[in-house]
């Protein structure tokens, strides 16, 4: 494994740590006729009429919610004012609170706290459900799980966590057998720390010291340290406010790191040489744009650092010989507007990922070493206007490439020659890992199989004779029956002629006569594909008779790259329009009824959530919207904000462009509030160290629900020791879980159902 970034990423996500995925534009007419002609009953209006009123919204009734002050502000843009009454939720001392959470402004703090202790009031009932849930998800989940070691030189490589531990174990043993040695115990060191999160472990290529990062806020500043692995003796120097990542010069002497400035925004590449002090760390590469995101890696073949710098749309990369850790970084290509590359390396040739050349769904270009520039750039693997090619590993002998077609992935293995051969599966929705391997020079690549129905499995495979030899298959202690669910794979009706792939899971016995409760996922921005992976949570759901539906809407790239392109800017509303018409394409066909599904979406499917909602209320029977990106209108406007200036070529500039403007205007869920319209239940969660999404969103969302609509309840459930990804300790996590599956359960109907498991 070496310095090899990559490997030991693999090795944990394998685990089950991943959080965590051509139309015409949205008619703006659409908006009224999605509510006009629905009946304008209030979920509880329409719980009453089943005579099954959720407990939530019983207990709220007898509750006082916190009431934020309104201090209104003016806002002009553009001549257009619009007035914003909860802005002063945003601290303008933020940058100090993501360092310090103690300096918070002593209201804003006083009203998150209200928040805290309102949400665990209204949802105190939920608490026996929350810990069978729990205990239920901790069933599945094999405590002492352990990754299938993975070779690099005289080692073998891997993690795997003690009974009850939650944190990670990283270990080696001689690669031929031998005595295991522990590298980094993530549960000794968390300490007593309340936050506690691991960012890079990195070995140095002769195997003998570990570069490590830890952030104990959750603001994403890791503090970067070296340690001596035969004796577990420290260097004296600490990094701070790095990305959390390190890549090794060849001598192990030295080593390279992302430092990220005080907005939260990675910055410089610093070169790090062992026992000098941090502040003369040379300065390798600075990225003057904000708008542009900066990170590292090195290649498969170990040779080369990657800087690459990039924003979704346009990137460029340099590289440094890591055997020549002082030479200058050579650029590969300069950026070009709406171009993307990404880089590896084989023998003489740099191979390169690009959508150049019209190549929308990419292909991979050649160049040589010594000349990379895109006049010498010659087709390796041709585009294809129906397969997207996701990414690839280069090997000595080998390359290895992931493609999906119609939303299904597989994997092509092939030789430098043009020989090649695919890997595929039947199932009728599945996700494939393409892991690589510890080492260059190999026949064997190991990959990933899984489905909703099916657990994890991990294969070596054999390049050369096709052999494929299964290492390992995800323990379930509690115990997981397949022929239990039915798996279906639909591609329902856009409004505008498109199909949406949507991937349910159910138990066989749930009838399609629309009686079932049904929760719906999505995310659909930055052309992120949710992979179809077996989840031992949401079984918990589906066990209680619940269907989940997982709706690939374009901003993602489930169906291509052109898939996230109707998906953004200006063809933003197609993601909103089809998670709702998924919605309704779902209760046409049995699977649900209007009002007995809840949307479920995190981050910037938090936004997708909350923009749906507005537009069809009365579609829905709740909304889950973890650390919701809904102040949308408000945050790109805000270019102090770490993650801004990088994402107007996501959503549109709307400080500089009226036309941009609009766009966000249109759709900002904050800003989209149906006045008296009857909202169903809706749980925000927030994180205060949260750069991504910052903690006001969801606070200013909630209050705004409670001034303007009806219906509800309107909760928060705010973190006030964490960030975006909330808890990074895997059983603190289940914890998180299990509040906003209770509360689904709760307004399904299906809190005190029996799982289909438990039952006789």
């Amino acid at each position: 494994m070496g310095s090899n970034t990559k490997a030991w990423t693999t090795l944990f996500w394998s685990l089950g740590l991943a959080l965590l995925s051509g139309c015409g534009p949205w008619a703006p007419d659409n908006t009224v006729t999605e509510t006009e002609n629905a009946e304008a009953i209030s979920p509880q209006e329409a719980a009453a009429r089943r005579e099954d009123i959720p407990m939530v919204i019983r207990r709220s009734a007898d509750l006082t919610p916190p009431v934020a002050e309104k201090r209104p502000m003016t806002i002009d843009q553009h001549g257009i004012e619009r007035t914003d009454s909860y802005g002063w939720l945003r601290d303008e001392n933020w940058q100090e609170v993501l360092r310090d959470p103690s300096t918070l402004n002593a209201d804003i703090r006083r009203h998150l706290e209200a928040e805290v202790a309102y949400y665990q009031e209204a949802t105190a009932h939920l608490s026996d459900l929350r810990a069978t849930l729990v205990s239920e998800m901790r069933g599945r989940i094999k405590e002492d799980e352990s990754a299938v070691p993975m070779p690099d030189g005289p080692y073998a490589y891997y993690v795997r966590y003690r009974e009850g531990g939650d944190y990670p174990v990283y270990a080696r043993r001689p690669r031929d057998g031998g005595d295991e040695d522990v590298i980094y115990d993530g549960d000794a060191e968390r300490g007593d720390a309340s936050f506690f999160d691991i960012g890079g472990v990195d070995v140095s290529p002769d195997h003998r010291l570990l570069a490590y990062s830890i952030d104990r806020l959750g603001s994403e500043y890791f503090d970067m340290k070296i340690r001596q692995l035969d004796t577990g003796k420290e260097y004296d120097e600490v990094i701070p406010s790095t990305d959390g990542d390190a890549v090794w010069a060849a001598d192990s002497q030295s080593f390279f790191y992302v430092e990220r400035d005080d907005n939260q925004r990675p910055k410089r590449v610093k070169h790090h040489i062992l026992g000098t002090p941090p502040t003369e760390d040379r300065l390798v590469y600075e990225e003057p744009d904000d708008a542009m995101f900066l990170g590292i890696d090195e290649t498969s073949s170990e040779a080369f650092l990657i800087i690459g710098v990039g924003n979704g749309v346009t990137s460029e990369a340099r590289v440094i010989p890591l055997d020549d850790p002082m030479a200058d970084p050579v650029l590969i290509a300069p950026r070009i507007k709406n171009q993307l590359y990404d880089v590896d390396h084989r023998g003489d040739h740099f191979y390169i990922r690009t959508n150049a050349d019209e190549a929308v769904n990419f292909k991979i270009v050649r160049a040589p070493v010594e000349a990379p520039g895109r006049e010498n750039w010659e087709d390796f693997i041709p585009h294809r206007s129906a397969v997207f090619l996701s990414g690839f590993v280069p090997f000595k002998d080998y390359i290895v490439r992931g493609e999906r077609e119609n939303a299904l992935p597989r994997l092509i293995v092939g030789d430098y020659d043009g020989n090649e051969h695919s890997i595929a599966f039947d199932e009728a929705a599945y996700a494939l890992g393409l892991d690589g391997w510890g080492e260059f020079d190999t026949e064997l690549v190991r990959f990933s199989y899984e489905s909703p129905t099916t657990p994890e499995q991990i294969f070596d495979y054999n390049m050369r004779t096709r052999e494929r030899t299964l290492r390992k298959t995800q323990t379930v202690p509690s115990g997981h029956d397949p022929s239990l669910y039915t798996l279906d794979n639909l591609h329902l009706p856009a409004q505008d002629g498109e199909t949406i792939p949507v991937t349910v899971l159910r138990l066989k016995t749930i009838p399609l006569d629309g009686s079932a409760p049904l929760l719906l996922y999505g995310y659909g921005a930055y052309g992120a594909y949710i992979p179809d992976s077996f989840s031992t949570s949401v079984l918990s759901l589906v066990d209680r008779g619940v269907v989940y539906a997982l709706a690939h809407i374009r901003g993602g790239s489930a169906k291509g790259r052109q898939w996230y392109l109707d998906g953004k800017l200006d063809k933003k509303q197609n993601s909103f329009s089809d998670f709702n018409d998924a919605a309704r394409a779902l209760i046409d066909r049995g699977y649900t009824e209007k009002g007995r599904i809840v949307a479920y979406g995190g981050s910037a499917g938090g936004l997708l959530v909350g923009a749906a909602v507005n537009r069809a209320p009365d579609l829905y029977g709740g909304i889950l919207a973890a650390v919701p990106f809904v102040d949308v209108l408000t945050t790109i406007s805000d270019a102090e904000l770490p993650l801004t200036p990088p994402e107007w070529d996501e959503w549109g500039n709307p400080i500089t462009e009226r036309e941009q403007y609009d766009w966000i205007a249109a759709y900002s869920p904050y800003d989209n509030i149906k006045a008296g319209a009857a909202y169903p239940p809706i749980l925000a969660t927030g994180g205060l160290t949260d750069y991504r999404v910052t903690y006001w969103e969801p606070a200013k969302w909630i209050a705004r629900l409670r001034e303007e609509a009806t219906g509800g309840p309107f909760l928060l459930r705010m973190n006030m020791e964490a960030g975006h990804g909330g808890s990074a300790a895997r059983f603190e996590r289940l914890e998180e879980r299990a509040h906003l599956y209770a509360f689904a359960l709760d307004l399904l109907g299906k809190g005190e159902t029996t799982p289909v498991s438990h039952q006789r």
